[in-house]
């Protein structure tokens, strides 16, 4: 099982996301240290894929208090680690589809840290209300559920 580092919700609420891809990510020891420590933030951070691969930007990773005098750019972008075969697959729903690349998840597996990188479409204003409403509409059905076995005495 891996261990969350840090989510991006907001990427979650703007993007309905089709597809899911994990990668690697090309770190310095300081930026590693700064992460066991928590000071990573994926708010806004997204992949783009260029000649050279697939590279994340803006995912802010603090530097590192106990750094000595190198020390690294919080907001540098960062390499991807991925296939020949996922990366071209990345490129054509991107260039093709116009779909968006947002960073939703930096997680630990096995040791290493990892990001999963969404292929979403972005969600207008409506779709975001129709999720809210959905959202709601079943908070409300578990609750009637809840409070009717309360009253006749059922158990789950």
């Amino acid at each position: 099982m891996s261990a969350d580092i840090v989510l991006n919700r907001k990427a979650l609420r703007d993007f309905e996301i089709c597809d899911r891809v994990e990668a690697g990510i090309s770190l310095l020891g300081t930026e590693v240290k700064s992460i066991r420590n928590g000071h990573v933030d994926l708010l806004g951070a997204f992949a783009r894929v260029e000649k050279k691969g697939v590279f994340l930007y803006d995912a802010t990773i603090q530097a590192y208090a106990q750094a000595s005098h190198e020390t690294h750019d919080p907001k540098r972008p960062r390499m991807l680690l991925l296939h020949k075969g996922e990366i071209s697959r990345l490129a054509e729903q991107t260039l093709r589809h116009g779909r968006a690349l947002p960073a939703l998840r930096l997680y630990w597996k096995k040791g290493k840290v990892k990001v999963e990188i969404g292929i979403g479409k972005g969600k207008n204003a409506g779709d975001k209300r129709h999720d809210l409403k959905k959202k709601d509409a079943d908070r409300e059905m578990k609750r009637e559920v809840v409070r009717f076995e309360k009253n006749h005495n059922l158990k789950r």
